[in-house]
């Protein structure tokens, strides 16, 4: 998964009934765009994330 500042990103939820989380990437600290992401999640927490498979970017 590669990104740029500013996307935003969806962290789906890991079971059925759980929100999914979305943020906006304010950081790429990987290699050419890659993983690690620093991102501000929409309820303000801001978090080191390295995406699995239930994460999505969300194309403007």
């Amino acid at each position: 998964m590669e990104t740029t500042a500013g996307q935003r990103i969806v962290i789906r939820g890991s079971s059925v009934g759980a929100p999914e989380r979305h943020g906006q990437i304010l950081e790429v600290r990987g290699n050419d765009g890659g993983p690690p992401f620093y991102v501000r999640f929409d309820d303000g927490h801001e978090s080191l994330v390295y995406p699995g498979p239930d994460c999505v970017l969300e194309h403007t």
